[in-house]
């Protein structure tokens, strides 16, 4: 197993990408602490992870407080002693044109999809400092690449990530850290299915664009941060890994 005795914190692991994340690290023998706004979510996803024989602690997490990613890191490192692997996944968006948006729903999504990510970044980092290890992935987004028509504040967010991702790896190196980017392309996901509702072509327009002729699955995105929380990426570092069937090619 590649992550065995390996201890990971998944945030938004209660569905989607995240829960397939945090089913994929265990599956490597990593004990994982999923950790999600809804408890409700994050306790079923840990009953599913246990169910199949690995290790997990649910823990409940609004990613933009810091007195709480405080309390949820505290909670992982009494319940499992060390935290190897942090992986930023929390994300939420409200596709609108960007002169209908409000200020309100900027600092929502800017809250949620960058200082959340950067939060729970600090939190980890001494005790990985200490140890001289540790993985941080974020899970950005090809929109944060691209740009996204109707997604404008959450793209300049998830660019933000990126941005922060090499700062951060060029300043934590010196302590055997790793920290990596991982930026999905159109992903089937509940979020996802909520948007093509409203518009029925979305999908199918995303698939002709697509080379590999299909949308993305939480399983694509999974696998690409096993092998970066893995020994396999230990020269690996500050890089950005597009997951999207060929969209995004750079």
């Amino acid at each position: 197993m590649k992550l065995k005795d390996r201890v990971a914190i998944v945030t938004g692991a209660g569905s989607g990408i995240g829960k397939a994340i945090a089913t994929a690290l265990a599956g490597e023998g990593a004990a994982v602490g999923v950790a999600d706004i809804d408890v409700d979510s994050a306790k079923a996803a840990a009953r599913d992870i246990e169910a199949r024989g690995g290790k997990s602690l649910a823990v409940q997490v609004d990613i933009t407080k810091s007195s709480e990613v405080k309390a949820g890191v505290k909670t992982v490192l009494e319940r499992f002693g060390k935290i190897d692997i942090l992986v930023n996944n929390a994300g939420w968006d409200r596709p609108e044109p960007f002169i209908e948006t409000t200020e309100e729903t900027w600092d929502k999504v800017i809250a949620i999809n960058l200082k959340g990510h950067i939060i729970f970044s600090r939190a980890v980092l001494d005790n990985m400092i200490e140890r001289g290890y540790g993985k941080i992935v974020s899970i950005s987004s090809d929109a944060g690449r691209n740009g996204s028509t109707g997604e404008v504040v959450y793209a300049g967010a998830k660019g933000g990530i990126i941005g922060f991702t090499k700062a951060l790896a060029r300043e934590m190196a010196r302590y055997g850290i790793n920290v990596y980017c991982v930026s999905p392309g159109p992903t089937d996901t509940p979020l996802f299915s909520e948007l093509s509702r409203d518009n029925p072509r979305l999908g199918e327009a995303l698939i002709k664009a697509i080379p590999l002729r299909r949308l993305g699955k939480p399983e694509d995105v999974a696998a690409a941060v096993v092998f970066l929380a893995s020994d396999d990426a230990s020269y690996i570092t500050g890089q950005t890994l597009s997951v999207s069937g060929g969209l995004t090619m750079f």
